[in-house]
């Protein structure tokens, strides 16, 4: 049985401190059950998008980078922010080709998620890329070290439980991807 849950009301914004990637800021809100007011973080951060990129030999297409959160090294699958105004099939293509010089022959959306709704507003979509082509080196943003890898697309449940992928919003794209296979959807 589901219950309704009134929504909080903003009573003040707090001090916006922008770090480029992300602006973070403590606003003021008035809880519904007890009229109390309450700090809440928030952080504001564009839209992203990760890219499920497999290869006409039925490779995939990963990428291994150092994370600074965890201070190592992650095999993840390419992906990135999606500019103002751009379509997050758009930024998917692009990211993918930035990081890897790979380029899709299609782009087939596999879903969204909120990455974390407590503190951030923004989504995550995951594309799966089929068909790609390696076309060049790739053109890594600045600030970027990206080692691009091709594994076997079936050794994806193995990278995930052996602990080789442990990118939270990277092993959700797989689990989108697997989700929409059994749906009957894209291959």
């Amino acid at each position: 049985m589901s219950q309704t849950v009134k929504p909080w009301l903003r009573l003040r914004r707090g001090l916006e401190l922008d770090y480029r990637v992300l602006k973070v800021r403590e606003d003021r809100w008035a809880d519904p059950r007890t009229g109390h007011e309450a700090s809440r973080v928030l952080v504001d951060c564009s839209d992203w998008v990760n890219v499920i990129a497999v290869t006409t030999a039925d490779e995939l297409v990963l990428v291994r980078q150092f994370r600074f959160g965890i201070q190592a090294a992650t095999l993840e699958i390419p992906g990135g922010m999606v500019e103002p105004g751009e379509d997050p099939a758009v930024a998917a293509a692009r990211e993918l080709e930035e990081e890897t010089g790979y380029v899709p022959g299609r782009v087939v959306p596999l879903g969204a998620v909120h990455p974390n709704p407590a503190l951030q507003p923004n989504q995550c979509f995951s594309y799966l890329a089929l068909d790609c082509v390696k076309r060049h080196a790739g053109q890594q943003d600045e600030g970027e070290d990206i080692a691009v890898e091709l594994h076997p697309r079936a050794d994806v449940p193995r990278l995930i439980l052996e602990g080789h992928i442990t990118h939270s919003l990277v092993v959700v794209a797989f689990f989108l991807e697997r989700l929409r296979a059994e749906a009957g959807g894209a291959k």
